[in-house]
Parts: structure tokens; sequence; C-alpha cells
């Protein structure tokens, strides 16, 4: 854990430095001077853009992890042009899907017509975004697979969130209509495109030249990447649209007034999954090793210390943002508005928990020889979801679609978990995993007991006590209780 401990903390360090510019454009920035409606725009053509992305890569995303072992000749950074394929497949894969999105047209442009005609009008803008982040998210994998994970890291939440700050901002003050301000988008991510390939070629040993020699040898690896990656293309189709479901179908549903307020709640629930961004790139190419080397106990232990630690930082990343969530919705401008989804934060939080503690086991399930079930259970996510989301929206609005989120989503973990552990043979239970789940569950029933039966006061000191007792008190517990090795670890070497 030694490369995976120090890569994830610098790629963590700059996924916050990301969130503080995310913070300021979403909680200074879009509130202010954007109305609901013009959020709800800006986040629904990201969303159209990255289920289009995971659809176009043709599974190239994960199979690239997968497989680079593989072609890689050991002891040696001979690939065999394996980079090749990683940049043009997702290229044949666009071409495809720009094909069936345009087909699309009609029957979509019916559904969001009636209450959110503005993304209709702006409908086709969705290509070019596609186009430039999925270059921007192929580069940033391939340089995963390289153990080289920061600049691309920086890119996405840096450079991205810099320039739409800056668009933002722009459109603001008038300087961009709003035209421009789409147009503005296409390019922000256009740059982000550029400067990852740059990146990447700018690796020592990027070979690009395709050896034929070796694919004719290697007939039956080709016929495994060949039958992955289409596997994962099918795949596709079920496990990105589900996270995206909930966004559509608030727009198609609810409008685009509705669907900004929820992006706002999003952005917030977001931030509880964000180390396992970090951990995820550098822990994947290490489990996709392990794997092939049939390295059970590697596998085993690397999965107990992902969750362990991911429920640990997760819950209370999470802890931390419903303590204050009343001062955020306070200082927020136009608060009272986005504050009507304050328990939609909430249940999105505990949904970005669930993902980032067992998202590993996906990982695993999906690198092992057992990979072709993770699409049955895809089928199951997106199928929960689309039902959930169709009869929970009507009754209970955005609360509803958070809902939908949270039932999916913990369905199809269960049941990864329940396929990993006896198909991949992986011990990956962990005692600590029930102590650090009781202990958040404590701290979430104090902060309810505080607020339910002490008397008010003013909400910057009442926010400042919680966070001082039930936060700081829940660390030093965590700590002295050695819930997690490697935190202390790191925090002895550090303090």
């Amino acid at each position: 854990m030694g490369v995976i401990a120090k890569q994830s903390i610098r790629g963590t360090i700059v996924t916050y430095l990301g969130i503080a510019v995310g913070i300021i454009t979403v909680f200074f920035v879009q509130t202010r001077f954007l109305t609901t409606e013009e959020i709800g725009l800006a986040r629904v053509l990201i969303d159209a853009a990255t289920l289009f992305i995971g659809l176009a890569q043709l599974g190239t995303n994960a199979s690239v992890i997968r497989f680079y072992p593989y072609f890689r000749e050991k002891n040696s950074e001979e690939d065999h042009g394996f980079f090749f394929w990683a940049l043009v497949v997702p290229f044949i894969g666009f071409a495809l899907f720009a094909c069936i999105y345009w087909a699309c047209s009609v029957p979509l442009g019916e559904w969001f017509g009636d209450k959110s005609p503005l993304f209709v009008e702006y409908y086709y803008f969705v290509l070019p975004i596609a186009f430039f982040m999925l270059y921007q998210t192929i580069c940033e994998s391939t340089c995963n697979v390289l153990m080289h994970i920061v600049v691309p890291r920086a890119v996405r939440e840096l450079v991205v969130r810099v320039g739409m700050l800056a668009i933002y901002l722009l459109y603001a003050f008038g300087v961009l209509s709003m035209d421009g301000f789409v147009i503005a988008i296409c390019v922000n991510y256009a740059i982000a495109a550029l400067i990852n390939i740059a990146y990447f070629f700018s690796l020592q040993h990027i070979n690009m030249r395709p050896d034929w020699a070796f694919l004719k040898n290697n007939k039956s690896l080709v016929r495994r990447y060949l039958t992955y990656t289409g596997f994962l293309m099918l795949s596709a189709v079920t496990t990105v649209l589900a996270p995206t479901l909930s966004s559509f179908f608030v727009t198609a549903k609810m409008g685009l007034d509705t669907t900004g307020i929820f992006a706002i709640a999003t952005y917030m629930a977001v931030m509880v999954s964000i180390p396992n961004r970090s951990v995820a790139a550098i822990a994947s190419p290490q489990l996709a090793r392990a794997i092939k080397e049939q390295n059970r106990e590697e596998c085993s232990h690397l999965i107990r210390q992902v969750t362990r630690n991911m429920l640990l930082i997760g819950g209370f990343i999470l802890l931390l943002m419903w303590v204050n969530i009343d001062l955020i919705f306070h200082i927020l401008p136009n608060g009272a508005t986005f504050g009507t989804a304050k328990n939609v934060v909430l249940i999105l939080g505990v949904s970005q928990l669930v993902l980032a503690t067992f998202t590993i086991c996906l990982t695993a399930l999906n690198y092992s020889k057992f990979y072709a079930i993770s699409l049955l259970l895809s089928l199951i996510l997106t199928v929960s979801a689309i039902l959930l989301n169709n009869y929970l929206i009507p009754i209970y609005g955005m609360e509803g679609a958070a809902l939908s989120n949270l039932l999916s989503y913990s369905l199809y973990y269960l049941l990864i978990i329940a396929t990993v552990i006896p198909l991949g043979r992986f011990r990956i239970v962990d005692k600590n995993w029930g102590y650090i789940a009781l202990l958040l569950v404590a701290l979430f029933a104090l902060n309810w007991a505080w607020q339910t039966y002490l008397p008010a006061m003013n909400i910057w000191v009442d926010s400042l006590l919680r966070s001082i007792v039930i936060i700081g008190g829940g660390m030093l517990i965590a700590y002295k209780a050695k819930l997690s090795p490697e935190i202390n670890n790191q925090l002895t070497k550090h303090i």
C-alpha cells in the first residue's frame, strides 16, 4: 500500500483543491448569479455527456486497466502498442453512439420538451462536450495504469473547475450570451482533453505502433480482450445510465428549475465519495495485477483496506456535512430555495457512502473471470432505478429521486458483495466494518438528540460546538480504537 498511499494522498489533495474551487463556484457564484433553470441546464448537459462517454468508450476505461499487465512484458516497458487501441476504440464508439444520439432526438425531445424546453434547444451541444470529455477520461485512465495520476487528476479537478468558474462569471456579468455560455463549456472540456493528451504523450516509452505479430501469436488474449470489451459495452448501457437516471427523471418530470436545486444537493453529497477517486485510481491497477497472478490473499487484503478506510473517511465527511447542514444553507445565497433539498443531501450522501465503500468489490468482480455476472447485476440496478424513479418522484419529488438512488445502489452492491466473496474466494469481511458503522450511527443519533432536546442557540455557535464534540470526539474514538491501522500509521508519521 506504499505507492497507493502516496499517490492517493497527492491525488486527494489535488481533488480537494478542486473541491475548494467547486465550493466557490457552486455556493457563491451559481446560487447567487444563475437561476435554478440555468444551473439545471448546465447540470443536465454534463450528465448527458457523461452518459454518452460511458457508452462511447466501449469499455476501454476498464479494459485498459485489466489487460495492460497482459500486454506489457515482465521487467520491461514494452507493451506491444497497447495504447494505440486504447485511443482508437473510443473514437469508433463515439461515431457509433453519435448516430444513435441523433436518431433519438425526436423521442427524447418529446420527453423533455414539456418541462425542460431549454435542454431540447441545446440538445446537440452534448456531442462536442462528450467528445472532449471522452478523450480527457481515456487519457486519464491510461495515465493511471502507468501510475501517473496527479496531473490528469489536476486537469479534471482544477483545470475544468476553474474554467467553469470563469464561464459562470462571464455569463453572470453579461459577457457571454446563453449560446456563448454553452459553447464556452465545450471549449473548456476541449482544453482539458488537449492537456491530458499532451501529458500522456510526454510520458516515456509510449508506443503507438500496434504490434500485429504479437496479436497474431496471442489470439486467445485478443479474444479475451474483445469478449471483455464487448461485455463492458453492454454493461455500460446499464451501469453508466443508472447514476444519471435521477437527474434525467427530475428534468423530465419536474423541470430544469428543480434539476438546478437537485444538482446543488448532488454536488454536496458527492463530496462523500471524493477520496475513493484517488484510492481507486491506484488500487485498481494493483488489484488487476494481483488477480492476474491469482494472489487471493493480496486481493483480499487490498479490498479489506479500501472498504474499511472508505467507510470511515466517507462516513466522517457525511457526518461533518450533516452536522453543519443548516449553517451551509444559512450562508448560501438564496439558501431558502436550495434548503428545500436538505433531506436530499442526506439521502444522496448515504448513497455515495455505499458507493465509495464497496466500489472496489465491483472492480474485483469485473477483473475476475466471473466478470460477466456483473452484467446481470447491472441490469438489476438499472431496472430497479427506472422503476423506483418513476414511482417515487411523483410521490416524494426530489426526495423520491434520492431514495430511488439509495435503494437501487444498496441492492446493487449487496448483490455484488454476495457474489464476490464466494466466487472469488476472497476473505474481505473485516470486523472493523461493524465497529465503524456502529460508531457512525451513534454519532448521527447524538447529533439528532442534541438538535432535538437541547435549547436552540446561535446557529454559528451551535454548529461549532456540535462539530467539536461530535466530529472531534468521534475521530478521537476512531483513532484510539485503531479502526483504521493505515490512517493511524499515516497520522503517526506526519503529526
